[in-house]
């Protein structure tokens, strides 16, 4: 049966070996324990979207192999509509969870890049990836799998090439090649959803030399393999998160990061991807960042529409109609547009690979990178504004003080305003606090990359001496006019 049902995917990841830790502490349940177990819930939403009717045809799809239906998340991309209904699942995804949900998505776009890149180093070199790739999909489909993807090295001194830090595993790496498999060791920092996937995606973290060859990597393993140490981050508020009253301060839902320690980890042969082959780094990189990049524009969008959602109630909970903020309203719901809309153009204007994997247009997903680098944070101030002083300074007591049987009818007293209850206005208030400045926020700035790079692929992928042609053409200039020289 390849669609899992909750309790399914809750008692695989009880099953699984306990690698996680968090404030020193080594959690044994990732499903009830307060760091995790919000991770876990907005990825087990996913799977009760398979199953609900008005969401199924979203969440599920046919595999291409078996005919059979799957978890999306699982599926092969291999048309524009395949990449925009990723997006369509990811802005769904934030209205329903108020966060990223890494696990259906990173892996996801991993497992689909190295379609496409497999079939092309096993066309030059003889090898047999895209069977092995094959096999693991299978399976994946076949289990249901929620599969975090990893690409970001800690990388050491950003001057220097992986081959020439002092410490090689800096960036992870392939430490010795052996007939039925590899050693890897190094580690992957900011990984989202790990707590809550059940296998990690690797590829490598950057486009490689002949130097860097031990770098080029791309593999799946367990999330609780042997040899991996994982270290859950830490964001503003995680510590009021643990209290048994959190419920009152957060969404039960969120994302966490994970930090991936490395030490000799032993993968099969069936799991390894790329191993050594550098020149295929790039093609990875190019593929999955166009990809992401056009569908992060879905992600910011759904939850900029939790945040319209937010300051409504926000308004109305402080006495004000909505009709009082029209305008800032009206411009949040065009910032979300501007990053969904620039994502779908990227995904209708793609390419489709010679393996059938489709891939985003570059130029106008990196493009939107930068908008998703930019707008939401305006986004974000409108929240805080239209929330007033409760929301942007912070000024409201702990949700212990707000219940408290001493003096908690008092509190009530004096938070209470519009219509709703003073509880009501608490909770949207430490909402549009979550989704502007605490554990709600997802990478924009630099969540896929930073936009610095982006920009620089915009600049390699410019055509400017095509548009100066047109420029020329239009007024009959056939004179050179030459760049000026240093």
């Amino acid at each position: 049966m390849a669609l899992k049902k909750r309790e399914e995917y809750l008692a695989a990841l009880k099953e699984m070996r306990p690698n996680i830790y968090k404030f020193g502490e080594l959690i044994e349940d990732v499903t009830s324990h307060p760091a995790t177990k919000r991770t876990v819930e907005s990825h087990a939403l996913n799977i009760d979207a398979s199953h609900d009717p008005e969401l199924a045809e979203l969440y599920t799809t046919e595999s291409i192999f078996t005919g059979e239906r799957i978890h999306r998340w699982n599926s092969m991309m291999q048309s524009s509509a395949d990449l925009i209904t990723n997006m369509d699942m990811k802005r769904q995804n934030y209205r329903r969870t108020g966060s990223c949900t890494g696990g259906v998505c990173v892996g996801w776009n991993a497992q689909n890049v190295m379609w496409a890149v497999t079939h092309d180093m096993d066309e030059e070199y003889g090898t047999n990836y895209q069977e092995r790739l094959n096999n693991w999909i299978l399976g994946s489909q076949e289990k249901g799998l929620v599969v975090a993807g990893a690409l970001t090295d800690a990388k050491g001194n950003r001057s220097l090439k992986p081959s020439q830090q002092d410490d090689l595993d800096l960036n992870l790496r392939i430490k010795e090649v052996r007939e039925d498999g590899i050693i890897i060791r190094g580690a992957k920092l900011m990984i989202c959803g790990v707590a809550a996937s059940q296998e990690i995606f690797l590829l490598p973290g950057g486009a490689y030399k002949e130097s860097d060859k031990d770098f080029a990597l791309a593999c799946v393993v367990p999330r609780d393999i042997e040899g991996l140490t994982i270290v859950e981050a830490t964001r503003p508020g995680d510590r009021r998160d643990l209290e048994d009253t959190a419920d009152g301060e957060v969404p039960k839902t969120g994302i966490t990061q994970g930090i991936l320690l490395f030490e000799d980890v032993f993968v099969p042969n069936e799991r390894v991807f790329m191993c050594g082959e550098w020149k295929y780094s790039l093609k990875a990189i190019q593929y999955f960042t166009a990809n992401y990049r056009a569908c992060i524009g879905a992600c910011v969008a759904g939850q900029g529409d939790v945040m319209i959602g937010a300051s409504v109630l926000s308004a109305r909970s402080n006495g004000l109609s909505m009709k009082t903020f029209t305008n800032k309203l009206v411009d949040m719901s065009i910032k979300n547009q501007v990053t969904y809309g620039l994502g779908v153009g990227a995904c209708a204007v793609g390419f489709q690979h010679p393996s059938g994997s489709f891939v985003a247009d570059p130029i106008t997903a990196h493009t939107n990178k930068v908008m998703v680098a930019t707008l939401p944070y305006e986004t974000k101030r409108l929240t805080q504004e239209i929330g007033g002083g409760m929301v942007e300074t912070g000024c409201m007591p702990s949700y212990l003080d707000f219940t408290s049987p001493e003096y908690g009818d008092l509190l009530h007293k004096y938070y209470k305003a519009g219509s709703g209850s003073a509880d009501t206005r608490y909770k949207i208030a430490r909402l549009a606090e979550w989704l502007t400045i605490g554990g709600g926020v997802p990478g924009c700035m630099h969540g896929g990359g930073s936009p610095d790079g982006a920009k620089l692929i915009v600049r390699l992928s410019t055509p400017f001496e095509e548009y100066v042609n047109y420029a020329k053409d239009l007024m009959g200039i056939e004179e050179d006019v030459a760049e000026p020289q240093k």
